[in-house]
């Protein structure tokens, strides 16, 4: 039986180097790499009255991991201008905490440059922030900058099917 219900012969999975990011309606420029999107749920252990053997497993809370972000370091702004929106090195430090929080889309593209799964990932702040990495002068590296997302879950984007590949 096939995996893929529109391109029937295909049997490779997606590779994960083509994808994008997106916030405020716009693809951030340049991001190079993103960590994994993960749920993590504790698990409850528990024994009935009358059983002395097995314990029982339900779930618990469920927590996601933080998101990050890497890329070349560039004039583009969106990472610098995120990061300001929870610090203020200006005056007594105080920020307005209204925008702060935003919603991203992470698309996973074909080879042909299709989307082909995306996920929304939900109320996102920027909890850490790295302008310049390490700098070493013997090294032959690109300089990049990271921001790492805090968030509160995610979701497959239904809207996104399978597209004909060619």
């Amino acid at each position: 039986m096939p995996q893929f219900t529109v391109n029937t012969s295909r049997i490779d999975p997606y590779k994960n180097f083509k994808f994008r990011v997106k916030w405020d309606g716009q693809i951030v420029a340049g991001v190079s790499k993103v960590s994994a999107l993960k749920r993590t749920t504790e698990v409850v252990s528990h024994r009935e009255g009358g059983d002395l053997s097995t314990p029982r497993h339900s779930p618990a809370s469920s927590k996601f991991e933080a998101i990050t972000l890497e890329r070349g370091v560039t004039f583009a702004t969106e990472f610098r201008a995120w990061t300001t929106l929870v610090y203020n090195h200006e005056g007594d430090g105080a920020v307005s905490l209204k925008n702060f929080r935003k919603d991203i889309t992470i698309e996973l593209l074909n080879l042909q440059g299709t989307v082909v799964k995306a996920y929304n990932v939900f109320r996102c702040w920027v909890s850490e922030f790295t302008a310049l990495p390490e700098l070493d002068a013997n090294a032959n590296a690109l300089a990049f900058e990271t921001i790492v997302l805090q968030n509160e879950g995610f979701e497959l984007d239904a809207a996104v099917v399978e597209q004909p590949e060619f």
